[in-house]
C-alpha cells in the first residue's frame, strides 16, 4: 500500500543505536561502559569518559576478517563499498528467515547497499537480547551477491540466526561484501536513500562500530 512522502525526505537521519553502559550486545560479546573518568561536578578540570565495548558492539560493521583468516580488515575496506545510494528493503513477514523472494521482490541493483527493515528494530527499545530475531538466509545472501551488491545491512545483532552457522556472514564476507550490523530503522521507510556508513578506523581489526546516516533521494513506501 503506498504511503504519503517520507517526510524525512531532504533530512539526514541517524540510523545507529546509541551506545550507552548497559546496552544490549550480542551473548559471546563484551559489555558495554561509558564511564566518566574525570568529572567537572567532582571537581576535575575537564570532563573525560572511558569507554569498554567489544568491537561488534552496537552499530557496527563486520570486514570479511571477521570470518576469513586472509580477509581485509576494517581499516582496508573501501569506502566507496560503505557509501551511495542505498535500498531499504520492509520485510514484514512473521518468519524469521528474509528468503530470496525479499531480494528479488525489491529491485535491487548492482552497487546498492541493501538495508533490511524488520520487526527487529522494535528490539532495540528492550533491555535484553531477543534469540529470536529476523535474520537473512544463505540463499538470500547468495542472491545479493548475485546481483553485486555494495554491502549488507540488518536491524539487529547478527545478519545470521542465533547460534547457527555463519551461513550468510560466509557468502558475503566470502565475496567482499561489508556486512552492516546493529541499525535501527525504525525511522525510515522502504525505497531508495544516500547513506553514509563511516566504521572507526582500527588497524587491523576485523570489525569496527560505525556511524550510519541516510536521506531519502525520492518518494518512498512501506
Amino acid at each position: 500500500m503506498d504511503e504519503p512522502e517520507n517526510k524525512s525526505k531532504g533530512a539526514w537521519v541517524d540510523i545507529s543505536v546509541p551506545v550507552r553502559t548497559g546496552m544490549v550486545v550480542y551473548p559471546t560479546d563484551p559489555p558495554v561502559a561509558v564511564v566518566r573518568q574525570m568529572d567537572m561536578a567532582r571537581g576535575d578540570r575537564f570532563n573525560l569518559s572511558h569507554v569498554s565495548m567489544g568491537s561488534h558492539a552496537g552499530t557496527h560493521v563486520d570486514a570479511p576478517l571477521h570470518c576469513l583468516p586472509d580477509g581485509i580488515s576494517v581499516d582496508r575496506i573501501p569506502l566507496a563499498r560503505l557509501a551511495g545510494t542505498a535500498r531499504v528493503i520492509h520485510v514484514a513477514a512473521d518468519g524469521q528467515s528474509i528468503g530470496v523472494e525479499a531480494v528479488d521482490g525489491a529491485a535491487v541493483e548492482a552497487g546498492q547497499i541493501v538495508l533490511f527493515k524488520t520487526r527487529n528494530s522494535a528490539l532495540w527499545r528492550l533491555d535484553r537480547f531477543v534469540e529470536e530475531y529476523v535474520y537473512l538466509s544463505g540463499a538470500a545472501a547468495r542472491r545479493l551477491v548475485e546481483i553485486g551488491v555494495s554491502a549488507v545491512g540488518v536491524d539487529y545483532l547478527s545478519v545470521d540466526a542465533y547460534g547457527s552457522g555463519m551461513e550468510a556472514h560466509l557468502a558475503l564476507l566470502g565475496a567482499s561484501v561489508p556486512v552492516i550490523e546493529g541499525l535501527d530503522l525504525s525511522a525510515v521507510d522502504a525505497g531508495l536513500y544516500e547513506c553514509v556508513c563511516l566504521p572507526l578506523l582500527l588497524e587491523g581489526a576485523e570489525g569496527a562500530p560505525a556511524r550510519v546516516i541516510v536521506r531519502a533521494i525520492e518518494t518512498t513506501k512501506r
